[in-house]
């Protein structure tokens, strides 16, 4: 792309623009996105300040010359620098809630948003959950959208690392849930002094180092204490296991997100009987464990 080339004046054509290049440029997705044309859709709105909402009409809208400009160099710095657009963009959505990010927390990407629009159905009784913890919780996106989607319920959300804390107290703050939503410094448990829980649920990190060290560019841009749980990927989940029972209540559910070390972890645990779920949008290596 050359330097002074500046996108078409249509924003879908725009948006078509850029999905020719980054198609082009051979990236990594997964981030939010998992294909070109949507992530130069985010790109292009991001770039002209629609809201997410107001596709497609937005699509006939004209662009001017200095929203071209920026797109442009949104588009240089997606392709040269390897940034994944949300850390471009500074925000992203989880289970249909918006949320601010940048480099300081992994970009929200989990199949578990999908649990959390369904209320965990039908696996606990929604109505039932007053108490929920989220363990590593980042950004806060799984313990907003939780808050949200029971009404009823507090969430302790905890995580081992001030930055990402300090990112997720803006996104608690912005959502109106600071009355709902404790924030907890935690090495998983460490802090909790024995509260039990309806419903605990994670996304820890669970990539092996050697894997973490061979992602692409793009991953590199994310904290590595988000990825990296030390040689087998399981030592996140060692953890949460060693201490689940102390605290979930009777008929509580743990879920927990462990991706490709799903063999792995029914390797190491043969004698649990994860229950290992399946969503209609796409994602895996979730189970889930009953206190019982």
């Amino acid at each position: 792309m050359g330097r002074t080339t500046l996108p078409p004046v249509r924003t879908g054509d725009a948006i078509d623009w850029v999905a020719r290049r980054l198609q082009r440029a051979h990236l990594a997705y997964g981030h939010g996105t998992d294909n070109p044309s949507d992530e130069a859709a985010a790109l292009v709105f991001h770039a002209a300040g629609f809201e997410h909402h107001e596709a497609p009409a937005a699509y006939d809208r004209p662009l001017s010359d200095p929203v071209r400009r920026t797109l442009a160099q949104l588009l240089r710095r997606r392709i040269d620098e390897r940034l994944p657009s949300a850390y471009l963009t500074g925000r992203t959505w989880f289970a249909g809630h918006e949320m601010r990010v940048d480099a300081r927390v992994l970009v929200p990407r989990s199949p578990i948003a999908e649990l959390v629009e369904n209320r965990f159905a039908p696996f606990i009784e929604a109505g039932r959950v007053q108490r929920i913890l989220d363990i590593g919780t980042g950004s806060g996106c799984i313990a907003i959208a939780c808050a949200h989607a029971f009404a009823a319920a507090t969430v302790d959300a905890v995580d081992i690392s001030e930055d990402a804390l300090a990112v997720a107290v803006g996104n608690v703050a912005r959502h109106g849930l600071a009355g709902r939503v404790e924030l907890l410094k935690s090495d998983v448990y460490s802090a909790l002094d024995g509260r039990r829980y309806d419903i605990i649920v994670s996304n820890p990190p669970y990539v092996p180092t050697a894997v973490v060290e061979a992602l692409p560019p793009e991953y590199a841009h994310e904290p590595v204490i988000g990825l990296d749980s030390g040689a087998d990927g399981l030592d996140a989940v060692r953890a949460i296991l060693a201490g689940y029972r102390d605290h979930l209540m009777p008929r509580g559910i743990l879920v927990v997100e462990v991706g490709d070390t799903q063999p792995a972890v029914e390797a190491t645990w043969p004698e649990l009987p994860f229950v290992w779920l399946e969503f209609e949008r796409g994602g895996g290596g979730v189970f889930m464990l009953t206190m019982e």
